[in-house]
């Protein structure tokens, strides 16, 4: 906002005229005309005055804004610079995001053949097959995934040693009077029931991804606890797709307010969550950054936060944006593979160079590119 600069206060004409020297001014009470003249230029000095002050406390509410998150992205664009550390490679526990296609019937052999190809040599070990969605009372149609035995066992074939899990999701009543309730006990109950479901179906863990997730949800938390009990006793994989985390203090209460949707979990809600599961892969795209430099800053400080909470026995993934969109929280010039794996092994390298049980994750198969597969491979695989 700018200023009313330049402006006065009208002051000069409200005094009246100069008087001379010697000069008798005029006798009597003023005319009705000037009275009238004289009250308007006041209130309109007055009115003056308060477009000021509201202009000036304007400004000053825009800059208690604009500063802390200008601060920050200049601290992002710092993050970016430096060199990974030597080793700050894949360590085989990557993994891929794979559409439905997989296992509604529209894929084939010939298919099965031409991932395995593409996947030979990287580090991916477990392929995220979406087999959902759930319903929102948490229970899953099994005609949702009719060809889950053929895909498990096609992949087994050609690809020994990964495995096949079953992706699982929905989207929360969190943000409006639609969706899955976490907050009904029955609801986590049937969600427990479809985990039981997909593992007997054959599938060596079970993903979920539950949108929006708002950071301190106790009711997920149990969720989890007894989502493990069932994959552990099966000797099964339980992962999740998490939520960024705070890049400002406190800063998902701050975006919660302003636009009811606090998008961000708290670092101590992260590492909650990270400890009740085997694996916990980040969603760090939509980031709302617009150059790939501040991109990757944000990454490095992401991979650092998850990082100082997620438990040496839990996998931590990075995403990975395998794919190009333009919309409000994501531009494709600026969220970039390359950028990404270099805010991946920069974080990593500052934070736990040794980390084993660490890697990325592809957002997703039908989207990528032959230059997203090949910034991968160069990049992080090596």
């Amino acid at each position: 906002m700018g200023h009313a600069g330049g402006t006065g206060t009208g002051t000069g004409r409200d005094e009246g005229p100069e008087v001379a020297d010697g000069d008798v001014p005029p006798q009597g009470p003023p005319a009705p005309d000037e009275e009238s003249s004289t009250g308007t230029t006041g209130s309109t000095g007055a009115r003056k005055k308060w477009v000021r002050r509201t202009r000036r406390t304007a400004l000053a509410l825009v800059l208690l804004l604009v500063l802390p998150i200008l601060a920050a992205e200049i601290a992002l664009r710092v993050n970016y610079a430096g060199d990974p550390a030597d080793g700050t490679h894949t360590r085989n526990q990557d993994a891929i995001w794979l559409g439905h296609a997989w296992v509604d019937g529209r894929k084939t052999d010939a298919d099965v053949a031409a991932l395995a190809r593409r996947l030979k040599g990287t580090g991916i070990r477990d392929l995220y097959v979406h087999s959902g969605p759930l319903e929102h009372d948490g229970t899953l149609p099994e005609a949702d995934y009719p060809r889950a035995g053929w895909l498990i066992e096609s992949v087994h074939r050609v690809l020994p040693g990964v495995r096949v899990q079953a992706w699982l999701g929905d989207k929360l009543a969190t943000e409006s009077p639609d969706g899955l309730r976490l907050q009904r006990a029955a609801t986590r109950t049937s969600i427990v029931a479809s985990t039981r479901q997909i593992l007997d179906a054959g599938f060596e863990g079970a993903h979920f991804d539950l949108e929006p997730l708002h950071s301190g949800d106790a009711n997920y938390l149990d969720l989890l606890d007894r989502l493990h009990d069932v994959t552990e006793s099966r000797n099964a994989q339980l992962s999740v797709a998490a939520h960024q985390i705070d890049p400002l203090p406190a800063f998902h209460s701050f975006w919660g307010t302003v636009t009811n949707h606090p998008k961000w979990w708290s670092q101590a809600y992260f590492g909650q969550v990270a400890r009740r599961v085997d694996q916990i892969a980040v969603m760090s795209y939509d980031t709302m950054q617009p150059l790939q430099s501040l991109y990757g800053g944000y990454v490095a400080q992401q991979t650092s936060l998850a990082l100082e909470v997620t438990p040496d026995s839990t996998d931590l993934l990075m995403g990975l944006p395998f794919y190009h969109e333009n919309r409000f929280g994501h531009r494709g010039a600026a969220e970039t593979v390359p950028a990404a794996v270099r805010g991946v092994r920069l974080g990593l390298s500052r934070t736990d160079a040794d980390r084993a049980n660490f890697g990325v994750a592809l957002y997703v198969d039908f989207a990528a590119t032959e230059a997203d597969w090949t910034a991968y491979r160069e990049g992080w695989v090596h």
